[in-house]
């Protein structure tokens, strides 16, 4: 009675990620039992949090089927992009039962996406994965980043 209150007076209060929490807990994955259901189908996805581990584990990748992942993250500092979440692309694509070509698409170059690169690279070419490379520099009011053209 009191959780269904504050969740009228307060809505959304006790969701993360639209999901129901218990409001006692501080870490959203500590006691949440997410229901299974149909994976979803999408042709792009940006990996949440510029891909830190902090949300993304293989079940995101179980559930979320992208052609497209966006990787962004260029915090080493703070573990973005993470190592981990890169690992669990490979173990949630593996569990799909079907081939279908993902292309993985960072948005900075780091030692991180590097190594992962070279060190899962025939893993990556099992699964269909491929990671997509950028040499094209778009330069905008004295500032450069680099870029990618995608089309559907």
């Amino acid at each position: 009675d009191e959780l269904s209150r504050s969740s009228h007076s307060n809505p959304g209060k006790s969701l993360v990620n639209g999901i129901k929490t218990n409001p006692a807990s501080n870490s959203p994955k500590s006691s949440v039992s997410v229901p299974m259901g149909p994976p979803v189908y999408v042709d792009l996805a940006y990996i949440p949090n510029h891909c830190s581990g902090k949300n993304t584990d293989p079940e995101f990748f179980k559930r979320v089927r992208a052609s497209y992942y966006v990787v962004s993250g260029n915090d080493a500092a703070n573990g973005e992009p993470s190592r981990a979440v890169l690992d669990a692309l490979l173990e949630g694509k593996s569990q799909w039962g079907e081939n279908l070509q993902v292309t993985l698409i960072p948005t900075h170059d780091t030692e991180v996406t590097r190594e992962w690169y070279q060190q899962t690279h025939e893993k990556q070419q099992e699964l269909n994965i491929m990671v997509l490379a950028s040499s094209s520099t778009v330069v905008m009011q004295d500032e450069s980043f680099p870029a990618c053209k995608i089309e559907f």
